[in-house]
């Protein structure tokens, strides 16, 4: 085997058409015969271009409606034959099998298909058979073969002919093999994972994930961690599918915070009022709801005056030009929104490195997603946390009921409570946070925080009492004891949500009467470790 090899002769059969007819013209340009099928071969010739048919070579037409065309040894055999290997050399000569040296095919459109509803014979026609087949081949043989399967690829495969008069490296063929065997590999797992969604499956007993290169990042969470960020297909409105107007590369932690940040502020229907989170190491510094976006911001913003510092800002209506004013009068990493008006951008275009990311949408929190978790020779597969609780959903246990007012204060603190790493207590007043505890190892200590939280805010604000005081306050999981409950009183709480189902639960609905609290279950948790 030699290092650089000729390209003499293509078969080209592509399902997306950007950039053939250019691809197409500059390897005619550099004499190399053109091999291809159905519409991608008339494209080819409308364009002026001499092709010749697959069919003309196997002598065979397609046939079952497309689904035979190229599964036939006088392709296989052009694309697999070992050019230094004097017995495949033989077999192609005896029957008069040509060699392939350039294989390029992007498959039939099955994840898209998937994506806009198709029922289910249309999506099963839409599973290619014979890409991936050649691809396979192709890319086994890089030896002598190049496999081109992204658009993106084009101009680097003729940049490499015309720096090697026609030819391509070896190490360039090894990386165009590795970017198949990648591209045959997710596209296998669409298929698979649609069919288990077909079928119900909660556990299938084999299970592929994949991804595609977005981003190459500088670093991981730490400056000696390499990290890259892949996105999924799915499309999901949030920092993957965002548009960044200005300001620096995301780094991993950026990412990270923002994806934390869109997702819980989506929580809060836009039809419902403007609301704002602020987020900081994946745990909200403030969430509030407001008549308008500045004020939902503002409250957001007092409620963790020190922690937002740095912090990243979730919006669920488009940036307005007020609203970025404020948010410019102190250090912000990340904003991310629906939309932005043109005067909130030039608010934005002084602040050369704050990130804008406009999204074109919410997230659907109640959407079924597929969340994943490495751990030592594994890893752990669970549906996203998509539970939710409604009004009619929640039971009064307590001596004393929840006013209208407590129980919006208290759907309004468990939604945050959901997003909140726990151990989590977080106290609400007026919907916007006063306090949030996240990540302790006892109840007892988030709480703790939360009250801690609450009293600099009071600090902060210069308020004679702590803001906590007449709150509601969520637990994301059940009080073991009546301890961490009876903190949370003497921090203020007047009213409380939690999942209930604890041992205990009669001890601790007792202490909250003893106490003078309303309280309420919700027969749900949301741990979030």
């Amino acid at each position: 085997m030699t290092d650089l090899s000729p390209v003499r002769r293509a078969l080209l059969s592509v399902s997306e058409k950007t950039g053939l007819i250019e691809l197409g013209q500059a390897l005619a340009a550099r004499g190399v015969e053109l091999l291809s099928t159905g519409g991608t071969a008339k494209a080819l010739r409308d364009a002026g271009l001499t092709v010749r048919d697959v069919a003309e070579v196997t002598g065979f037409p397609e046939m079952m409606d497309g689904r035979v065309k190229t599964l036939h040894p006088m392709v296989h055999g052009g694309l697999l034959a070992l050019r230094d290997n004097a017995e495949h050399v033989a077999a192609m000569e005896q029957h008069g099998i040509a060699g392939i040296d350039l294989l390029v095919v992007n498959l039939y459109p099955f994840e898209a298909t998937v994506a806009k509803g198709a029922a289910y014979d249309d999506c099963i026609e839409n599973i290619d058979i014979g890409g991936p087949a050649m691809i396979r081949a192709a890319s086994k043989n890089h030896a002598f073969v190049n496999v081109v399967v992204d658009v993106e690829d084009y101009d680097a495969l003729l940049a490499e002919m015309a720096a090697n008069d026609g030819q391509t490296s070896y190490a360039f063929r090894q990386r165009l093999a590795q970017t198949a065997y990648a591209r045959t590999a997710a596209y296998d797992a669409a298929v698979s994972n649609w069919m288990a969604g077909q079928l119900a499956l909660e556990a299938p007993r084999r299970r592929a994930f994949a991804g595609e290169l977005k981003q190459t990042l500088r670093y991981g969470e730490n400056s000696h961690q390499q990290a890259a960020f892949y996105t999924d297909g799915s499309n999901r409105p949030g920092v993957a599918t965002a548009r960044q107007l200005q300001g620096k590369e995301l780094s991993y932690n950026n990412i990270n915070d923002t994806d934390a940040a869109f997702e819980l502020v989506a929580e809060f229907a836009p039809e419902n009022g403007p609301a704002c989170a602020i987020i900081k190491h994946a745990n909200p510094c403030g969430v509030a709801l407001g008549a308008t976006l500045s004020e939902a911001y503002q409250k957001a913003f007092d409620c963790d005056r020190t922690s937002a510092f740095g912090g990243i800002v979730a919006l669920n209506q488009p940036l307005d030009a007020e609203t970025a004013g404020k948010i410019v009068e102190i250090f912000t990493e990340v904003v991310i929104a629906p939309g932005a008006s043109d005067e909130a951008i030039a608010v934005f275009a002084a602040k050369k490195n704050l990130r804008l990311l406009l999204t074109d949408g919410l997230p659907d929190p109640r959407q079924p997603i597929v969340a994943m978790k490495q751990v030592a020779g594994g890893m752990l597969v669970q549906d996203k946390d998509v539970g939710h609780v409604d009004l009619v959903d929640l039971k009064v246990v307590t001596k004393k009921a929840p006013t209208v007012d407590q129980m919006a204060d208290l759907l309004f603190a468990w939604k945050v409570g959901k997003h909140v790493k726990s151990n989590a207590i977080v106290y609400v007043k007026d919907r916007a946070t006063v306090g949030v505890g996240a990540g302790q190892m006892s109840r007892l200590d988030s709480a703790n925080v939360a009250a801690a939280k609450a009293q600099r805010m009071a600090t902060e604000l210069g308020l004679t009492d702590s803001p906590a005081k007449g709150c509601a306050v969520a637990s994301d999981a059940f009080f073991p004891f009546p301890d961490g409950l009876l903190e949370a009183a003497a921090a203020g709480g007047a009213c409380v949500i939690q999942p209930g189902g604890s041992m205990r639960d009669d001890e601790v609905i007792k202490a909250a009467d003893e106490a003078g609290l309303a309280m309420v279950f919700t027969g749900m948790r949301h741990f979030r470790h």
